[in-house]
């Protein structure tokens, strides 16, 4: 949503106050003194929310000056301000209407204030990182200054929660690059998203609410996980603002929704910022907990990636991440950040089942969050994610005649749906028996299609094929599914 430049105060409720240029910039201090990691479009991002958040000069309501103004006022380039301004519309902290001009939304209550190289088959399976990327050496030189360095005592049972210095680079990682409302109280170290959703799905199942509903399509592990785990899983529709709110029915009987709204599995797009205030009225009102997986939130190649969920709602969303899409599955490292009506419950249930975490593992990620590493190595993949992603979509559009990609520029799998002469099941059939994991649409809708049905789509992961590998994985897929006429697959890259 790009900003409205009308700076009227004319408002159903009445006037509203319109802040000046000069006044933003009292409030937030120069361009070149904003604190935190990132360009100055992230800074200045990232001041407003913590502004907006503490409530005080920007309150619901108040009009910000056109970007234009803001640009002349701070010395920078107007489209930094845009950017910063749409990240927080994306966000759901910034509302826009025409005439209107941008105004800061309501958040309702409960808004809390900020705290001061595998083989080719599963190189091609949605999610799977590039494991040659992996920082071996800033890895090793991490875990020897961390067992260099670590007490006796850190040799002992630990915190069941994860060790403080992990929870506390971890709580400022998430607030500088992902706008969470993060500290290290709220926060457990899990062995991944997927450890982590298992903790939620027991305290829920156990909690009398053991109703879930999930995206329509999503992940057919992760909905047979939440089976396993005793719950009743119910779908709701996807389209292109994302996970359909107005679909939920009766969200009275529902324990949780889990959704992936910075980049939706398999459809890839986010969720919009009207369905997110959307969602939040609705869980605060019936009491549902939102379990907002950030799948791929790190990875977007065109914009800054939209916040967390939970940085507008810390109130009624549980926040599930990990290191497997980042750095390797192998680490078994995530987090979950619980609301706070929900952590002395899920604080308890971990200590049952795990006394204790990994420490060795969680000092040496805890040194790559302090010095920077993490960070580094993020932009790094970015840029070759990205190569490989436009590598992938320029050979569909050149070689695969019908092949749509869908979804927006961001995560690791891309989403394509396939022509109306082809057949999804011919197609998988076809590129699997070359050894490539890729998956089909259908199987992530909770009633999959007829096998021979005309259509539908593949989810393809890039992140892990060499170029080679992608042409090769394009041509196979055009012999399979394209008109009679195309032109046979060509030969394996070597």
């Amino acid at each position: 949503m790009a900003p409205h430049e009308d700076q009227s105060t004319a408002g159903v409720g009445g006037p509203i106050e319109a802040l000046t240029a000069s006044g933003l910039r009292a409030l937030t201090g120069d361009a070149a003194t904003l604190p935190g990691p990132g360009g100055l479009g992230v800074r200045l991002a990232a001041r407003l929310r913590e502004l907006i958040r503490a409530g005080g000069a920007l309150r619901p309501g108040t009009v910000l000056p056109p970007t234009r103004a803001v640009a002349a006022e701070f010395g920078l380039s107007r489209g930094v301000v845009v950017a910063a301004y749409e990240q927080l519309a994306a966000e759901g902290f910034l509302a826009g209407r025409q005439g209107a001009g941008t105004r800061v939304a309501d958040l309702g209550p409960g808004a809390r204030p900020a705290p001061k190289a595998p083989p080719p088959e599963e190189a091609a399976r949605p999610g799977v990182p590039d494991l040659g990327g992996f920082p071996r050496g800033r890895w090793l030189a991490a875990y020897r200054q961390a067992l260099t360095a670590m007490a006796d005592g850190d040799l002992g049972y630990g915190d069941p929660r994860g060790h403080a210095r992990l929870r506390t680079e971890l709580a400022a990682h998430l607030r500088a690059f992902r706008g969470a409302d993060a500290s290290p109280d709220g926060l457990l170290v899990v062995g991944g998203a997927a450890d982590g959703l298992t903790l939620l799905a027991d305290t829920l199942a156990a909690g009398g609410r053991p109703r879930i509903a999930v995206e329509d399509p999503s992940s057919p592990r992760t909905r047979a996980l939440l089976r396993r785990r005793g719950l009743e899983v119910t779908g709701v529709p996807v389209d292109g603002e994302g996970l359909a709110v107005d679909a939920l029915r009766e969200p009275g009987r529902l324990g949780a929704v889990l959704l992936t709204p910075a980049h939706q599995y398999p459809a890839g797009v986010p969720l919009s910022a009207g369905r997110r205030q959307a969602l939040v009225r609705l869980a605060r009102e019936h009491g549902v907990l939102l379990i907002e997986d950030d799948y791929n939130g790190a990875f977007r190649y065109d914009r800054e990636p939209p916040g967390c969920l939970q940085g507008l709602a810390p109130d009624v969303t549980a926040l599930l991440g990990s290191v497997s899409k980042t750095l390797a599955p192998a680490l078994r490292l995530g987090w979950l950040l619980a609301p706070p009506a929900w952590a002395p419950r899920l604080v308890h249930d971990r200590a049952l089942t795990h006394p204790t975490g990994h420490t060795l593992d969680h000092l040496a990620f805890a040194h790559l969050l302090h010095t920077g590493d993490y960070t580094a190595h993020l932009r790094r993949t970015r840029r070759r994610y990205q190569s490989r992603r436009l590598h992938l979509t320029t050979e569909l559009a050149a070689a695969a005649p019908g092949f749509t990609p869908l979804g927006t520029p961001g995560g690791l799998h891309l989403p394509v749906a396939l022509p109306p002469w082809s057949r999804e099941a011919e197609v998988l059939a076809a590129v699997r028996a070359e050894g490539y994991d890729v998956q089909g649409l259908g199987a992530c809708a909770l009633t999959p299609p007829p096998p021979d049905r005309p259509g539908g789509g593949l989810v393809i992961g890039f992140a892990a094929l060499t170029p080679a590998a992608i042409t090769h994985l394009v041509g196979v897929a055009r012999a399979a599914g394209g008109p009679p006429s195309s032109p046979g697959a060509p030969p394996p890259p070597g």
